[in-house]
């Protein structure tokens, strides 16, 4: 982890940037756990990555989501500089154009129908988009996740019901990847911004790739209801096997989440018992 302050960010800004060294730098919360974000004048904002496993994300965004947003149906981030390394910081970082929006949240889009075939939507035009992809945009598969999913599962058993997380993971992993699309690879509510209580923009594509969709699915189990789900599933036109898949990411996801965060964070913890127990549950 490397410490960003306000006082960094600004030299930073000032040092490479100077058309933006009069606009104000104001700390955005909640950040998320990969980057420092901050606030820049009206239009901009500054992230910079905490970690050495956050330092590809500017230049990989300000390679493909300008190719990527044309074909979308709600807005993703602009890239409009990729700063470099200085004064002790050692990585990359990105302004953006600011997205207006407020996090998506369980009690606001659950239970809305729009809202699932929004993100239906949105899918089926990413996992559709043609563009060659280079060579380290190649998504890892699901089987990669079983040594530590059931070391998880053996660590949580007091928690959730380990037969049933065992039943699942052994479904899953039995289903054969689906054909590799572009994929987000982080689809989960954080993610999500919503405006006038529509979903309005989709935010980090740190891990933008080319792999199984139904990593993507996670959102079915972090976001919907079972009744949301449903419509979410028939829109994208999920068949058993991915949708196993999908249930299988979430419960790995959820519980490497849920491992190395509940002690620390009630928040994440929250979040991704609800994920875990919605993947058990399924539909």
């Amino acid at each position: 982890m490397v410490d960003v302050d306000a006082a960094l960010a600004r030299r930073l800004v000032d040092a490479q940037f100077p058309q933006w060294a009069g606009l104000p730098l104001h700390p955005h919360a909640p950040a998320g756990s990969d980057h420092v974000i901050y606030r820049l004048g009206e239009e901009l904002s500054v992230r910079l990555p905490r970690h050495a496993g956050a330092i590809g994300q500017a230049r990989k965004e300000a390679v493909w989501l300008a190719r990527l947003a044309p074909h979308l149906p709600l807005a993703v981030p602009e890239l409009v500089a990729v700063g470099e390394p200085g004064f002790g910081y050692p990585w990359p970082w990105a302004v953006s154009r600011w997205l207006d929006g407020e996090v998506a949240t369980v009690d606001a889009l659950s239970g809305s129908h729009e809202a699932a075939r929004a993100l239906a939507e949105f899918l089926t035009a990413l996992h559709g988009f043609d563009a060659e992809p280079t060579a380290d945009l190649a998504g890892l598969p699901l089987s990669t996740r079983d040594a530590a999913t059931r070391k998880a599962i053996a660590q949580v058993g007091d928690v959730f019901d380990s037969a049933a997380m065992i039943e699942l993971w052994d479904a899953a992993l039995a289903m054969p990847d689906g054909p590799p699309v572009w994929r987000h690879g982080d689809f989960h509510t954080g993610n999500l911004l919503t405006t006038d209580g529509r979903l309005s923009a989709v935010l980090d594509f740190g891990e933008l790739g080319v792999g199984d969709p139904a990593l993507d699915l996670i959102i079915a189990f972090t976001l919907l209801s079972a009744e949301t789900r449903a419509t979410f599933r028939a829109a994208l036109d999920v068949d058993d096997r991915m949708w196993t898949r999908g249930r299988g990411w979430a419960l790995a996801t959820g519980l490497n989440a849920y491992t190395y965060y509940a002690a620390v964070d009630p928040r994440v913890a929250a979040q991704t018992t609800r994920q875990i127990n919605h993947a058990l549950i399924g539909w």
